[in-house]
């Protein structure tokens, strides 16, 4: 599996790659990936499946997880058969859903600017656009009135930030910064790279997110495991599954928190000032193992992958060697979102536009499973937060399934991103479409 894995992951990288050096990588995943596959024998499966379930106490409640292998193991990937002309997705009532923007190439993540533009980053794990695209609604009618390619020549390109007279992108392999000002429709220039990051990444895990502090003097980097469960040897997961914390130049890098499988979305509680991000679990224990979650983020905190869950639940494929000190300390996620739903865009609700049951509290965007018998996310899920606490999920935007049982979706949303007038920008990568909520 892991040797799988790791093939899919090169077949994204840049063809600028020499042949030799691609074939030394995957001859290099081919030893290691053997070398340390977390493998579990039958008989070792089946004693754990009659374990039962185990509680755990999360932020809004008891959470009861069945027992690993309690169920085979599959896979159902899905079809996006793209949205028909008098379809969308479909909101609360009192919500109209309309296209801000499409013919996009894989829009994966949006960010918007100080100055309200609107930046959204178009790349993939195969066949990526590499590109930032500026889109600017001049007039305020929730319509797009300028459209400018703004950077190309990326490589998969995530998290974008504007500070201090710099436009930040996040590459796959690293931070890097350019000179801006306000206004422009084109970066040019070269850019520097301040913080060198890992290229490789289990499945999707190539997405690199950053975010800034109220005080603007750090920045935040999401970075996700190189595997699925350090099937490569933890070697390779050196300032991965982390937040790393750094200033605007690149130095004075910390691991802010650990042990966080692959951490994407991320913002700030508005009440607490708590950080906050969205994580997906590990693969490959069962349809119910192990949910999604989001969080908030201690300094310093560890979150337990690759050697437990949701605490000091050990995995049972590091039975050999289980780094107990590490389980014993682990942090319990607060909010549950779902087992392999694929919880990435995260994004607080600070706007006045949405009803004053949304203010405060968070949107999360699930991209979708792959591996669960029946489809898991491919939603967004609203989160209230009372008093800075949350409460649990609900549906807000649905209706992207269009046959369970053929497995056809009509799209996958990603990024959730409060827009200037208020509305919520949903990412649709696989579809190129960027979907706009607002009130009617």
């Amino acid at each position: 599996m892991s040797f799988y894995m790791h093939a899919y992951e090169l077949s994204s990288l840049k063809t600028k790659n020499m042949k030799k050096v691609l074939y030394i990588l995957v001859f290099t995943g081919l030893v290691f990936g053997c070398k340390n596959e977390k493998n579990v024998s039958e008989d070792t499966k089946e004693d754990l499946a009659d374990n039962g379930p185990t509680t755990v106490e999360t932020a809004i409640g008891p959470l009861e997880l069945v027992a690993p292998f309690s169920s085979e193991l599959v896979s159902k990937n899905s079809d996006v058969v793209g949205w028909p002309d008098d379809k969308t997705p479909v909101a609360p009532d009192g919500f109209t859903v309309t296209r801000f923007a499409d013919e996009l190439e894989h829009p994966r993540w949006t960010y918007i600017a100080p100055n309200n533009d609107i930046f959204v980053a178009e790349a993939n794990t195969r066949n990526s656009a590499d590109r930032i695209t500026l889109l600017r609604d001049t007039d305020n009618d929730g319509q797009v009135d300028e459209r400018h390619i703004f950077r190309e020549g990326l490589y998969q390109n995530f998290g974008m930030l504007v500070l201090d007279n710099y436009f930040y992108v996040a590459n796959t392999d690293g931070l890097y910064r350019y000179p801006y000002k306000e206004g422009q429709n084109k970066l040019e220039g070269e850019g520097e790279k301040i913080v060198e990051l890992s290229a490789s990444g289990y499945n999707n895990h190539w997405t690199r997110n950053i975010i800034t502090n109220k005080d603007r003097n750090k920045i935040y980097i999401s970075v996700g495991s190189a595997s699925n469960v350090g099937d490569q040897g933890m070697e390779k997961e050196e300032r991965r599954a982390n937040i790393l914390e750094v200033n605007p130049d690149g130095s004075g890098e910390i691991v802010y928190a650990n042990g966080l499988r692959n951490p994407v979305g991320m913002d700030w509680n508005p009440i607490t000032g708590d950080l906050w991000t969205a994580v997906n679990e590990r693969d490959n224990l069962g349809n119910n193992l192990v949910p999604d979650y989001i969080t908030s983020v201690k300094k310093g905190g560890w979150y337990g992958w690759p050697y437990s869950y949701y605490g000091n639940i050990n995995d049972p494929r590091w039975e050999e060697d289980p780094h107990q000190d590490l389980v014993d300390k682990a942090i319990v996620p607060d909010v549950p979102m779902g087992s392999h739903t694929a919880s990435l865009g995260l994004a607080f609700y600070t706007a006045d536009q949405f009803p004053a049951k949304f203010k405060n509290g968070a949107f999360v965007g699930q991209h979708g499973s792959w591996n669960r018998a029946e489809f898991a996310g491919y939603r967004v899920m609203f989160v209230p937060f009372e008093n800075g606490k949350p409460e649990k999920p609900q549906d807000f935007l649905t209706g992207f399934i269009a046959d369970e049982e053929a497995g056809d979706v009509y799209g996958r949303p990603v990024g959730v991103t409060i827009a200037p007038d208020g509305s919520l920008l949903v990412n649709d990568d696989d579809n190129g479409i960027l979907w706009r909520v607002a009130v009617k």
